[in-house]
């Protein structure tokens, strides 16, 4: 087969253009026959090499200029740019990010035992979680699904030396509609910070809902996302700007949330920032009582 070689190279255009010329070329390479898919292989792999060794140079040497570090550290928040600094391996992604990549991969194992797992924090080499389910328990079984998230975390993220589990006292973040249960509530819930959202079966599903909640700390804007009936409440702000995430777009199928101003992504469920690993959206506390969906926004 004979390759298509373009005429011109254009160093421009915007990240999807580039991204399909990419995916095009992928393709492309896959057709070839083995030797000369060996050869085009090389040349990818000599380019990449000299690609990284010029973003070295370029990086080690705006680090130790103080009068350029600033501008090397607002580059690497630039998602293109973060994006081809972690594809050779100049930056990897913070412990929390890495955390949930690596719990990610033994989620299905745990989900197919009836547990689960929440990334709570990580301070100090420390990696703070809860255990749902059958992973919160004392029988051989749970131990066992302990200790394989502990040795996930360990294993799979440098960072981290130790986990701890902490109880399960707070109210999950992430709750299945269908299981919601009526509860009674002690004493009035505002006191703890908590706002009435309204009837929880009126939330509807895989659309975003908006909520302005009056607190003792004045109104607050939050947002309810429900996919497969599954809810998470976020302030009103996204992590980039500030600016107000009620107009994004919600893609039930992929379970992103992508703000309309600059187009940042989001995983929907945890409210981590796809475009730029380590942003997070502020999840809020959810609970229901009496039917009644709440939230808490004030800790």
């Amino acid at each position: 087969m004979t390759a298509v070689v373009p005429e011109s190279v254009d160093t421009g255009g915007d990240f999807d253009e580039l991204a399909r010329r990419v995916d095009e070329a992928v393709t492309a390479l896959a057709e070839l026959d083995p030797t000369s898919r060996a050869v085009a292989e090389e040349v990818k792999a000599a380019v990449e090499a000299v690609h990284r060794a010029g973003l070295v140079t370029i990086v080690r040497r705006l680090r130790e200029d103080p009068a350029t570090r600033a501008v090397l550290y607002e580059l690497v928040d630039e998602p293109v740019v973060h994006l081809l600094l972690s594809i050779h391996g100049i930056v990897r992604p913070d412990p929390v990010t890495h955390a949930n990549r690596v719990l990610a991969a033994v989620r299905p194992q745990l989900h197919s035992h009836g547990g689960d797992v929440t990334l709570v924090r990580v301070d100090d080499g420390t990696a703070y979680v809860r255990l749902e389910g059958a992973c919160n328990g004392c029988s051989m079984s749970s131990v066992t699904l302990r200790n394989m998230v502990e040795g996930a975390l360990i294993e799979g993220v440098p960072s981290i030396a130790a986990v701890e589990v902490l109880p399960n006292e707070p109210t999950p973040t992430l709750i299945p509609v269908e299981s919601l249960m009526t509860g009674r509530v002690e004493r009035d819930p505002s006191a703890d910070g908590w706002a009435r959202v309204g009837p929880a079966a009126e939330v509807a599903d895989g659309v975003l809902t908006r909520a302005q909640l009056n607190t003792v700390q004045g109104a607050v804007d939050v947002i309810i996302v429900s996919i497969d009936h599954r809810l998470a409440a976020y302030r009103n702000e996204c992590a980039h700007q500030g600016l107000p995430l009620d107009n994004a777009i919600l893609d039930v199928d992929a379970g992103t949330l992508t703000c309309p101003w600059h187009g940042f992504s989001y995983d929907a469920t945890s409210g981590e920032c796809l475009s730029a690993p380590g942003a997070q959206l502020e999840q809020l506390p959810l609970r229901v009582d009496r039917g009644d969906l709440w939230v808490r926004v004030q800790t």
